[in-house]
């Protein structure tokens, strides 16, 4: 394989001129959008007996499959050496030192230190960050501990959002089998009213823990919702009772203290940590009370188990660079903008929205490192459901629809409940779907039966859904994200572009409330807010 330049300095295209060009000058774009497109599966088994056992990877506890997909080895091969060439291994490397690589915003990106083991070394900005993570662990478990063992507490609601709701809430969902037997968790995020007071109906005061995450103890959706919470519960039991049924996951003491909550119940996290990299900080304390520390330790050395996979394994044997090598051939030389994720478990049917935020606000950018314009696309579309729910829904367009939609199907050997027949139907499912996308069906005489296949899934098994697992599934994704962010170069750790919608509503708010500023908005805006004022 030739050896690849980085091209620093891009002109920033017009749309078209980025439709015209979708690799730009960037020789590794370049040679990615040259690769031919997928080969007939079918004579890729039949060329390779082997391919079945060839094409699989070992990650701790997953087997990740990547047979199903359209290479044959020349094609893996520069896939391989293209991501060496786009200088992921030193990415990856410069992340796991401790480095600034959240240029945007001078930061480390320090998440695998929240999942080191106590005698590990992560340093930032000259600091040994270790011994900081588990003395907060430390402080989270002796608090779970002690909320585990008082019989007073039955329901933990957890108010936050983004990263800090989508991570707990599905990783709590997905150990439901290893939860407390009597400690129920909710989960509070959007501002509609409705979460909130569905929540609330749902609860009793006395017998109600609340945990409000939020970094600087200000964003508006999840102080409104803890507001709400707060008046809720004065109102049943008296402002005495805040200290006792509010904890906060927050690195603003003067704000939480004048909330009503005891410091001492505060728990913090790192600026090196972003809100979709957080679940494994204090923002899982309620997935750390629900399982308990020994098993929050557990989910924790999971992910731990993939950062080594991702950083000792040889590229070609690395599961998410060749996951992330694939995702970013068929966007950027096959167009395929979308990519479906689909488990097999009902206990994670959350993973897909987790991984939404994880993805689209991490590789959603189209801005490169030196602030110049990316020249193709980037992140895709990410979605999915549960299986087999999909298979009665959207599985019609993955299979005969125009558009090609990459899969990545996740099941597992043994299930938590006790019935075999309906595990053995869903798993026979999970593989007949592998099946029938990939090779499809022949029906000259019927074309609306007619399956033409061809199209690619990546199957990802494990023994069981464990805390461990679900580590390693989350971890194996964030690396994912590394290793194509790393490929376009871009940032995929900060998230401007959910800045400005925000902003704009602050200004709105008060405008709905009393008298609008005509001159501030667009002819469209003031229209909305003006037939919204007629009608509140």
């Amino acid at each position: 394989m030739a050896n690849f330049e980085r091209v620093t300095a891009h002109d920033h295209p017009s749309p078209r001129e980025q439709s015209a060009t979708p690799a730009g000058d960037d020789p590794v774009l370049a040679a990615i959008a040259a690769l031919p497109p997928p080969l007939p599966l079918a004579a890729l088994f039949a060329d390779d007996p082997d391919r079945a056992t060839r094409c699989v990877v070992e990650a701790a506890d997953l087997r990740v499959d990547y047979s199903k997909h359209g290479i044959d080895a020349s094609m893996f091969d520069e896939l391989v050496a293209l991501a060496g060439a786009a200088g992921v291994p030193e990415r990856r490397d410069a992340m796991f030192a401790g480095e600034h690589i959240n240029v945007t915003e001078d930061r480390a990106v320090g998440h695998p230190a929240l999942r080191a083991p106590r005698d590990a070394t992560f340093v930032i900005d000259g600091r040994d960050v270790v011994p900081d993570v588990h003395e907060v662990l430390d402080r989270m478990a002796a608090f779970a501990d002690r909320i585990r063992a008082d019989e007073r507490i039955e329901h933990v609601v957890n108010i936050g959002i983004g990263g800090s709701d989508l991570g707990p809430a599905m990783a709590t969902r997905a150990l439901d089998a290893y939860r407390h037997e009597r400690i129920r968790c909710s989960f509070v995020s959007n501002i509609d009213g409705t979460a909130i007071a569905d929540v609330l109906a749902d609860s009793e005061p006395a017998s109600t823990l609340f945990i409000v995450a939020s970094k600087t103890f200000g964003t508006i959706e999840t102080l409104t919702n803890a507001r709400t919470a707060r008046q809720w519960l004065v109102d049943a039991l008296g402002a005495e009772a805040v200290a006792d049924h509010f904890v906060a996951v927050s690195t603003h003491r003067q704000r939480v203290e004048a909330f009503g909550i005891d410091p001492e119940n505060m728990f913090g996290f790192w600026d090196w940590v972003g809100g979709r990299y957080s679940v494994g900080s204090a923002i899982g304390l309620s997935l750390m009370i629900a399982i308990g520390p020994a098993r929050f330790r557990q989910f924790l050395d999971g992910m731990h188990a993939i950062d080594l996979h991702y950083r000792t394994a040889p590229l070609e044997a690395n599961a998410p660079v060749i996951m992330g090598m694939l995702g970013v051939w068929y966007i950027c030389r096959l167009g395929h903008a979308t990519k479906a994720v689909l488990p097999y478990a009902q206990e994670l049917a959350r993973l897909p929205a987790y991984l939404q935020q994880l993805d689209m606000e991490s590789n959603g950018k189209s801005v490169r490192l030196d602030g110049s314009r990316v020249r193709t696309h980037t992140g895709p579309v990410v979605w999915g459901e549960p299986g087999t729910n999909g298979q009665h829904a959207f599985y019609q367009l993955l299979h005969q629809g125009t558009e090609i939609v990459p899969a990545d199907l996740i099941g597992f050997a043994t299930a938590h409940h006790p019935y075999q027949e309906h595990h053995d139907l869903l798993v026979a499912n999970l593989i007949a779907q592998s099946e029938a996308l990939a090779f499809g069906r022949r029906n000259a005489d019927e074309p609306y039966r007619n399956f033409d296949g061809e199209r690619p899934t990546t199957v990802i098994m494990a023994p069981r859904l464990t805390p461990s697992v679900l580590g390693q599934l989350i971890a194996l994704y964030e690396h994912v994200v590394n290793v194509q962010g790393t490929v376009w170069g871009i940032n995929s750790y900060d998230q401007w572009g959910v800045e400005l919608g925000k902003e704009l509503a602050n200004v709105i708010t008060p405008e709905l409330q009393g008298a609008p500023d005509p001159d501030r908005h667009d002819p469209s805006t003031n229209a909305l807010i003006d037939w919204y004022r007629a009608r509140r």
